[in-house]
């Protein structure tokens, strides 16, 4: 059996996506910022994408601007709010210790340029509460930056909350939506939220696309300079058959939601259910507050990168955190903000699903990991010690 469990990673493209880039890559063909028909035509192509996103998101299209990806997004959102609050000598920037790394670095980098950064732990859960927030906002606040689900653990946060203390007390609010948006329903203006960032290849889309919502007012920073494409905010000739492309999956994504979560919700939760049938084994994240596809567990006396190399050899493609940290030796930043010991964030699993996943392949995960962790610790002297009674369980 093959199953490819990391759809928080990436996601296989929708076929009516790959279908609508393959006609855009043939037919439309015109640079959206020439004047003559075929770049027309190309910039109708682009209207209507901005639309669909904007109509998805419940904004304005003008408000809706191409990137690369959730990382250009998270970038420029952070860059364009740090420079709106030097403008009236504010310089203080909330956020958590558990967000993606494109934020984290962010962040850093603004440290470096002289902005004071306040990083809130979450809770065991990895949620950070609006009251949390509202006690942190001081004087020179100028952006507030929480994502709205964790892109580790699945924990949603109760954005729409924090957008209310952020709007009450005039702080700009950006939140990094990159694993919600196509899996949970978002709406920029319930949420109050002033920016938000997205990324195609998360929902059926194609990769190297982002989103990044702005509200009217921003003054978005450019990265790049060159041209007046996105309005001046973002040079460079659009990625049109990518954009035509992920605004068809996101469409899809908002039409299948409701199918999708019904069908995804059971499966998450007997995955879960089986998993911690395996003895010293924990749940990351909420219960119940978490992605429809998304279960992260931690095995105690296990190293996750055995784990998955073994899972991967029984046909199952998982990962132990983010992508983008793969290759790190380092346990997760995100268990250990949570209050995991080093020991015990080391023997993680992130088990991501798509709706098209079976019962079957639930149990039969559940059976793999059995097998694999049992075989793993049957080697391990930690798991030895810990069954003498020479150290403590952890789990």
């Amino acid at each position: 059996m093959n199953i490819y469990a990391d759809y928080a990673a990436t996601t296989p493209m929708h076929p009516v996506a790959i279908q609508a880039m393959s006609e855009a890559l043939s037919k439309v063909y015109g640079n959206p910022s020439s004047l003559h028909s075929l770049g027309q035509e190309a910039k109708q192509a682009l209207d209507q994408a901005r639309e669909t996103f904007a109509k998805g998101l419940n904004c304005d299209p003008r408000e809706i601007y191409f990137t690369s990806g959730g990382s250009e997004a998270d970038t420029q959102a952070l860059t364009s709010g740090a420079a709106m609050g030097a403008r009236k000598n504010k310089r203080h920037i909330i956020s958590t210790t558990i967000e993606h790394h494109a934020i984290l670095h962010t962040l850093d980098h603004l440290e470096s340029q002289g902005y004071a950064i306040t990083r809130l732990a979450p809770d065991q859960y990895g949620m950070v509460t609006p009251e949390r927030v509202e006690a942190a906002i001081r004087e020179d606040t100028c952006l507030v930056t929480i994502m709205t689900a964790n892109n580790e653990i699945g924990t949603i946060n109760p954005i729409a909350e924090i957008g209310a203390v952020c709007k009450g007390r005039g702080v700009l609010f950006h939140t990094d939506g990159v694993q919600a948006v196509g899996h949970v329903a978002v709406d920029v203006q319930a949420m109050g939220v002033d920016m938000l960032s997205l990324a195609a290849h998360k929902f059926g889309g194609p990769k190297g696309v982002g989103v990044l919502y702005a509200r009217k007012g921003m003054l978005l920073k450019p990265l790049i300079y060159g041209g007046a494409q996105e309005r001046s905010r973002r040079s460079g000739t659009e990625n049109l058959p990518a954009i035509i492309s992920a605004a068809v999956a996101f469409r899809v994504a908002l039409e299948e939601m409701e199918q999708a979560t019904a069908h995804l919700i059971p499966m998450r939760d007997r995955l879960i259910e089986g998993l911690l049938t395996i003895p010293h084994s924990v749940l990351n994240g909420h219960a119940t507050k978490r992605l429809p596809g998304n279960v992260h567990v931690c095995f105690e006396a296990v190293e996750g990168e055995s784990l998955l190399l073994l899972l991967d050899a029984k046909g199952i493609q998982a990962s132990s955190g983010s992508a983008c940290t793969s290759g790190d030796l380092d346990p997760s930043h995100v268990l250990l903000g949570i209050g995991r010991p080093h020991e015990v964030a080391h023997g993680s699993l992130r088990l991501t699903m798509g709706h098209t996943v079976t019962q079957e392949e639930v149990d039969y995960m559940v059976q793999a990991t059995s097998d694999v962790v049992a075989l793993l610790r049957s080697m391990s002297p930690v798991w030895t010690d810990l069954n003498k009674g020479v150290t403590p369980h952890v789990i």
